[in-house]
């Protein structure tokens, strides 16, 4: 009787509200039958529905302890005090000298109005823009399509010529709106082997939907309603290390499944259910958007809420439950962050496992979605300051926590070329909601993957914005090592006399490295003399010019773009590649640079990454796309 009468009382509210936050799950029966140790869908072109590369299953048990440390201590777990975890790291593949530099990096002001605000954020591969894209329920934006067809708003006979999608020119600025049918708002995505975007669910008419966007110069959406087993809102999308999709989770589906093959549909019983989400959803839910990894092993890392497991994603099989983290939650609404820290290989790459660690930072206390959005007054509690740290490759490992400068919740994990972490948006009191946070967080902190920074610590701050990047905000890595800030929208709709108005600006940050007095460091790519088409497991070259070189100095890594929204950067993944061979001066002021590709589609999935060179930690003037397979 208790759950029929919250569900009379909560729908009227939906249906008027159209709120993307969480009040109560509505009660829901499972229509998905589970069918383990079955595989299905596959990505576009995808033949076959067996995984290419070995999954390693391996589990231990037993009760781990939880330890914590402060930003100057990190607790011992197996042996490993702060920074020691990263000198193994070092070893494996030299370890790599930077100079130093006081520079707090620096904004510019990019774009005054992109059109749409960014909700969702991905850089393209090849064409050098970003898409991003918002919501088509609010039936408005900043910027009206060129001319017909417009959109039918489902269920009426109303028109919304308002454009809810744009690619944007990361270097002129250039704005080209697009069309969008079915709705993305709060969807998935990720890039596939041959650089397209794939992006699943969101809300109403799109939950079910899968949509493809090409690389061509007059490419459109071309959208497939229906294609998904279960409605996909708030769920996250994962790239296999055979370039297949699964998508995870979604407002009240505890289940996941294999993204189809273009134009085709998933039945109801290709879903699985994953008792693990249903486990892990508070009353206001903080499981949503789950952080889910590729382990270099096969298995997938998921964590969600508090808790985290390896799961096989072949047999549906949990091998492992990593310890709680303590300090709250960390998913939405509260919305913490998190990344794959970078994977580094040798120059001869023999390992049967390759170590891949976890960062995982921010959140809010269990019950703040409770207090800011349900309470009234509304009450805003602290973000936490937690940034916890976990090699996902061992069963006996411990969470390593640290505190970082300031709170933070809906904040982005930026992982820079240099294998640091930038955090940067988000608030540091509330939760992700409409009107939910405050305090805006505006100083980025970098977080340092190996060692410490100048003053010591494992955190830097960095000189602040003035933009709020609140509920909504995105973030994406360019070519020439600024990144891409955008977004920012607390309200239902477009809204310019809020406390935070829709934000539609776009700025640009130049981390520290971009000092302009170690421009003199930074190599440049010589692209016709570099591969391009780099198979597995295979040496290449890549050519540089630079005044002089030093082995020790140097680092060549690949980054893989992430599909940002919500503070989740969905398939961002670094990997930092074995130096077998420095050939200076192979002309003047010219060296070639001779590395082994990653042996396996676990380490790196197939498709399109940008390859960075860095020296003396600084990155090249501009990286090079490359295309693994």
């Amino acid at each position: 009787m208790t759950m029929l009468w919250r569900g009379l009382y909560i729908l009227p509210l939906l249906f008027v509200l159209g709120n993307c936050n969480f009040l109560f799950p509505l009660p829901r029966p499972f229509d998905h039958p589970s069918q383990p140790g079955l595989i299905f869908g596959g990505r576009a072109g995808h033949i076959g529905g067996f995984p290419f590369f070995p999954i390693y299953e391996e589990n231990k048990g037993g009760k781990i302890e939880v330890d914590h440390g402060s930003d100057d201590h990190v607790v011992k777990s197996e042996k490993v005090v702060d920074g020691s975890a990263d000198k193994t790291q070092e070893q494996d593949n030299g370890k790599v000298d930077k100079v130093a530099t006081n520079f707090k990096g620096e904004w510019e002001m990019f774009v005054e109005n992109s059109g749409v605000s960014a909700m969702h954020l991905i850089l393209l591969p090849k064409i050098d823009q970003v898409m991003m894209f918002d919501a088509t329920v609010w039936k408005i934006s900043k910027l009206k399509l060129p001319g017909p067809p417009c959109r039918i708003v489902e269920g009426t006979n109303e028109e919304d010529c308002f454009c809810h999608s744009v690619l944007l020119d990361i270097e002129t600025a250039q704005i080209k709106p697009l069309r969008l049918t079915h709705d993305t708002w709060c969807s998935s995505g990720a890039l596939d082997v041959n650089g397209r975007i794939v992006s699943t669910g969101g809300y109403n008419n799109g939950s079910d939907t899968v949509r493809i966007f090409d690389l061509g110069p007059n490419s459109e959406w071309q959208e497939y309603p229906g294609a998904l087993g279960n409605g996909r809102w708030y769920a996250t999308q994962v790239t296999l290390g055979d370039g297949r999709f699964m998508v995870f989770g979604g407002r009240n589906f505890p289940t996941y499944e294999f993204v189809p093959a273009e134009g085709q549909r998933n039945a109801k019983n290709q879903v699985i259910d994953f008792k693990f989400l249903a486990e892990t959803n508070d009353p206001v839910e903080n499981n949503l958007y789950p952080f889910v990894y590729l382990s270099t092993d096969g298995n997938l890392f998921i964590f969600a809420n508090n808790r985290s497991i390896l799961l096989n994603p072949n047999t549906h099989q949990i091998l492992h439950e990593f310890p709680v983290l303590p300090g709250g939650a960390r998913n939405y609404p509260a919305s913490g962050s998190s990344c794959l820290l970078p994977i580094t290989l040798r120059p001869d790459e023999k390992r049967k496992l390759i170590p891949a660690e976890v960062l995982i930072c921010g959140g809010a206390p269990h019950e703040a979605f409770t207090l800011a959005d349900l309470k009234r007054p509304k009450v805003f509690l602290p973000a936490s300051k937690d940034c916890a740290r976990l090699d996902i490759t061992k069963r006996n490992g411990k969470w390593k926590i640290q505190t970082m400068p300031s709170a933070r919740l809906m904040g982005d994990s930026v992982v820079l070329p240099t294998g640091d972490v930038l955090l940067v948006n988000g608030a540091k009191t509330g939760s992700a909601g409409w009107d939910d946070a405050r305090d805006p967080n505006f100083n980025p902190v970098l977080y340092h993957f190996r060692g410490k920074g100048a003053s010591g610590s494992k955190f830097t701050t960095l000189n602040p914005s003035k933009i709020p990047r609140m509920y909504h905000s995105s973030s994406a890595l360019l070519p020439d090592g600024k990144v891409l800030i955008a977004g920012s929208n607390t309200n239902p709709g477009y809204v310019d006399d809020a406390l935070f108005p829709t934000e539609v600006r776009v700025e640009k940050f130049s981390p520290h490295y971009l000092d302009p007095k170690l421009k003199k460091f930074s190599p440049k790519i010589v692209l016709d003399q570099s591969a391009n088409q780099i198979n597995y497991g295979n040496t290449f070259t890549v050519q540089i010019q630079a005044d002089k070189v030093d082995k020790k100095k140097l680092q060549v890594s690949i980054y893989y773009p992430a599909f940002t929204t919500h503070g989740i950067s969905m398939n961002q993944r670094l990997v930092q590649l074995g130096i077998v061979q420095l050939d200076k001066n192979v002309a003047p002021n010219t060296h070639n640079i001779v590395l082994q590709a990653p042996i396996n589609g676990n380490i790196a999935p197939p498709g399109y990454y940008m390859l960075f060179v860095n020296y003396n930690g600084v990155p090249c003037e501009r990286a090079m796309w490359i295309q693994l397979a």
